[in-house]
């Protein structure tokens, strides 16, 4: 746990590495109300200034679905502070709200002539797994 915190050059408190645990827990992105549910005793400002510190150093981005509250997810080993990278498929689902990140096997190359772009989202929207099995065993 705190080596994931070191390894991005994120001072390790008790705050921090309580809150890692809780997207360590989860395996979809999750909303800060989430967070604040899962946290026995915090200051909002120092949880806030704690996201701040994990997407500024690469530890965690934004996923930003339309009509949804923004969701909060860990990046991969391949994230650095200078040089997020999050050129994968995040999945909504309309039943449960959960939003998934997942891998694409050949993720598109985006190149726009006269554009330089730092990074893309692609998100999918449509029934998890999870809902579909339970679709499936009340049918």
């Amino acid at each position: 746990m705190e080596n994931l915190l070191t390894k991005k050059n994120i001072r390790v408190t008790d705050f921090r590495t309580s809150v890692l645990e809780i997207f360590l827990k989860y395996k979809n992105a999750i909303s800060i109300t989430v967070i604040e549910e899962n946290l026995e005793k915090y200051d909002r400002i120092t949880l806030y200034r704690t996201i701040k510190t994990f997407l500024k150093k690469g530890l965690i981005h934004e996923i930003n679905v339309a009509g949804e509250s923004t969701k909060l997810a860990l990046c991969g080993q391949e994230c650095m502070p200078d040089n997020h990278q999050h050129n994968h498929l995040h999945f909504h689902c309309n039943q449960c709200l959960n939003v998934y990140c997942l891998p694409i096997p050949d993720p598109h190359k985006v190149e726009l002539k006269n554009f330089k772009i730092d990074e893309y989202e692609i998100i999918a929207s449509g029934t998890c797994n999870n809902c579909l099995n339970q679709t499936n065993l009340s049918s």
